[in-house]
């Protein structure tokens, strides 16, 4: 296993370090709203819109991986270098 260099070790705690006061900002930022009740129209727009930016999320990566492994990126960008095919 390749070590990591002090650079990779200080990055990495730099984003242990972001992940953890984003947490703590969303955690503040959750209990300060106080007694405020959501309605049951409020919650299933929240599960409808989580639901449907996952699924549009999903769908453009999968559209991105398709793409990809049909070579429909390489009729799209005529300047990109042709790799060569593999000598058989």
């Amino acid at each position: 296993m390749k070590r990591l260099s002090m650079s990779q070790i200080a990055l990495l705690a730099l984003l242990i370090f972001l992940l953890i006061l984003t947490g703590i900002w969303a955690v503040t930022a959750w209990n300060s709203v106080g007694d405020i009740e959501m309605s049951k129209h409020g919650w299933i727009a929240l599960g409808l819109g989580t639901f449907f930016s996952l699924l549009i999320g999903c769908g453009l990566m999968a559209l991105m991986f398709y793409s990809n492994r049909s070579d429909h990126d390489d009729a799209a960008d005529p300047f990109r270098k042709r790799r060569e095919p593999p000598a058989t």
